[in-house]
């Protein structure tokens, strides 16, 4: 059997309309990813996953589709996305795109329809009512006050989780099935390789008409219906449950191919805030184990804030005061609206820390744009867009990301502070042989050779120190990972007997190779090590 892609991929995140500006109107699009496609190869990635290009009123980051089947014209046109995935075919990258059918625009021809005639076909597309049911509460509380707003010309309630300009469609109506099938069999057709699939958890509970137990039926017929088209299609899927609703969205291998783990996310943020790596030790053994034909997606920061709902209040508060002391840094009661680097203050030893306990995980690891240089975050832009900054190439005029004059551009880039584009970018970064560029890339580049990380089995390892996350890969041969969340220098024990004759395949510095029984092991302050067995090295 031919192994699975996804198993020992690396995802890199890009937002088209602000990682490079082709034609200079201020907006980045499909032709200036597709310019730039080298730099993620090079950087070891395997995979990009594109925030959505589709036609859009844009008010919520293009989340808000008027139509699936369309390129918006800020991002180029269809020509421009064949373009784009013949250049990833050729350098061996996968291309997934957005699956975004929870809600659509209130542009979208379907809504426009549904709210002009009652009898329209298309009025069950949506979700109508003439009282609102005020128990369902809002994805957005401190934005918008109900799930429910009053059309007019409709003479109804329509509802949505989001937005108020996002009307929720009825995934129980058939109708609205076929309309997925044809978004997906189109953008198959192209050769994308996959599909994140937005808000998959509501996505779940609107086909169970308001039971998310009944409506696990959708993602089993998407799955099937992409493998019958091309077999190695994934479903990454957005769901944020309690880690013991997990196996619901994988199904036995034939719903969610990959999993984004907010369970794991979380924790990990709790140990950062303590320096302490048992809860996120303590989260990796509570999830379930996925499917032979699944498995989790794990990351730092995305582009929306960062939701701890999975801790608890205490420990969502820890976290809050650790990384978010300002009550502006915070979002929508429950969130973190800030970049991974300003919440490290900009510690290039931490962050690469952080980046090799992201890449120690079991999982399949999504890097977002611009986490590989550490960049910044601009707090005085409204809610999510504080982290939703144009990419930071050079120190050249609009961080080389456009030629337009400044105030066309997409969003305003940070120009001033330790994270401003003159002194921090790619090209400062790529001339320093230690920089968090490329200490990333090396570590993306050797994580793709474990092997034994995307298919074996993961086992905690006891070494002492609590502030070392000390984990063990298994698959025919083994792969050791040690990752010290504190400043303090560390020296760790290791008793498994098979765990004695190991050799540093990846470090943040040189260490005297390990010896003696019990094998005794240095790491610095904020140090990693990952280690193989010597027979096993090459293998």
């Amino acid at each position: 059997m031919r192994p699975l892609w996804y198993r020992n991929a690396v995802i890199y995140q890009i937002d088209p309309s602000l990682f490079r500006d082709s034609n200079a109107d201020g907006c980045g699009d499909l032709p200036g990813v597709t310019e730039r496609l080298d730099y993620v190869r090079g950087l070891g990635a395997t995979a990009v996953w594109l925030m959505p290009f589709y036609r859009s009123p844009f008010r919520d980051a293009g989340y808000d589709v008027s139509d699936h089947l369309q390129v918006d014209p800020r991002f180029g046109d269809l020509a421009d996305v064949v373009s784009l995935l013949e250049k990833a075919e050729e350098l061996g990258l996968h291309v997934i795109i957005e699956l975004v059918v929870q809600h659509t625009s209130r542009e979208h021809r379907w809504f426009q329809q549904a709210r002009s005639d009652r009898h329209s076909p298309y009025r069950d597309y949506y979700l109508w009512a003439d009282e609102p049911d005020d128990s369902i509460e809002s994805i957005f509380p401190t934005i918008e006050d109900s799930v429910w707003t009053w059309d007019e010309k409709a003479g109804q309630y329509y509802r949505h989780l989001f937005y108020s300009h996002e009307p929720d469609l009825n995934l129980a109506n058939p109708r609205v099935v076929e309309e997925i099938e044809r978004i997906m069999a189109f953008w198959l057709r192209l050769g994308v390789s996959g599909f994140r699939v937005d808000a998959a958890s509501h996505l779940i509970e609107q086909a169970g008409a308001g039971d998310s137990a009944k409506g696990h039926w959708l993602l089993e017929h998407m799955r099937d219906f992409v493998t019958l088209r091309r077999p190695e299609t994934v479903l990454l899927g957005e769901v944020d449950v309690e880690p013991q609703e997990y196996r619901d969205y994988f199904g036995e291998g034939d719903r969610l191919t990959l999993l984004l783990n907010f369970w794991a996310n979380n924790h990990f943020f709790l140990a950062l805030a303590r320096n302490d790596a048992q809860p996120l030790m303590d989260a990796l053994s509570r999830q379930p184990e996925p499917p032979e034909r699944s498995q989790y997606a794990i990351w730092l920061r995305n582009h929306d804030e960062l939701d701890l709902e999975r801790l608890t209040e205490a420990e969502r508060e820890e976290v809050m005061q650790a990384f978010a002391p300002d009550p502006d840094m915070r979002a929508y009661g429950r969130g973190i609206r800030r970049r991974l680097a300003p919440m490290l203050d900009g510690d290039e030893r931490r962050l690469a820390m952080a980046h090799a306990l992201l890449f120690s995980l079991p999982g399949t690891p999504i890097i977002r744009y611009g986490e590989e240089i550490g960049m910044g975050d601009d707090l005085s832009r409204p809610e999510r867009l504080a982290v939703r900054t144009p990419m930071q190439w050079s120190n050249e005029p609009n961080a080389g990301f456009s030629c337009a004059e400044a105030e066309q551009l997409a969003a305003p880039l940070i120009d001033q502070g330790p994270f401003s584009y003159e002194r921090l970018n790619v090209y400062a970064q790529t001339l320093r042989g230690d920089s968090l560029l490329a200490r990333t890339g090396n570590m993306i580049r050797t994580r793709i050779g474990l092997r034994e990380i995307g298919q074996g089995r993961h086992t905690p390892v006891q070494v002492g120190p609590p502030s070392v996350f000390a984990v063990r890969h298994d698959a025919g041969s083994t792969v050791l990972m040690l990752v010290n969340l504190s400043p303090e220098e560390v020296t760790v024990e290791i008793d498994d007997e098979d765990l004695q004759n190991m050799v540093d395949v990846l470090a943040d510095s040189d260490y005297e190779q390990p010896r003696g029984h019990p094998l005794h092991l240095r790491l610095g302050g904020y140090g990693y090590r990952w280690l193989r067995r010597k027979q096993q090295l090459f293998g």
